[in-house]
């Protein structure tokens, strides 16, 4: 095998975690591929993740993100900065602005809660794009001992 392996970063430990602190921005180029194809992965043939002429018949001005795409992108956002033994438990979401191509969603996210005898954290995450908020809500992680 050639090439470099790829390190992975190890899963965060609850006694490393405090509430209050921060996670680092990503940001998400939203393109009309991602939009497309993530709608057709989750099964969301609705014209409106795929069509711009139909989209704008519908009132909007393009295709825009399905909700199953920024419920994945807000997972991968929180179980990227807590390691891959982190499991998700819950996940609570809600919808702001669309998500249109040729925009950037910034995805930035706090630690609200922490429940070590249940190994929970809790965090706040927030994808803002040019219009405003898109996603907002609430990650539950289970960490390992």
């Amino acid at each position: 095998m050639t090439g470099t392996p790829v390190e992975v970063a190890p899963t965060r430990a609850l006694a490393d975690l405090s509430v209050g602190d921060t996670l680092p921005e990503e940001a998400i180029p939203i393109t009309r591929t991602l939009i497309v194809a993530t709608a057709i992965a989750s099964r969301d043939y609705q014209d409106v993740h795929h069509d711009p002429e139909l989209a704008k018949e519908r009132g909007s001005k393009d295709i825009f993100m399905n909700i199953l795409t920024s419920n994945g992108l807000a997972e991968r956002y929180a179980t990227a900065w807590a390691g891959p033994a982190a499991r998700v438990k819950r996940i609570k979401i809600r919808l702001g602005a669309p998500n249109y191509p040729g925009d950037t969603m910034v995805m930035t996210g706090e630690v609200t809660a922490i429940d070590t005898a249940a190994r929970l954290v809790d965090l706040k995450v927030v994808g803002t794009n040019s219009l405003g908020p898109h996603v907002s809500g609430t990650v539950t992680l289970e960490l390992p001992q």
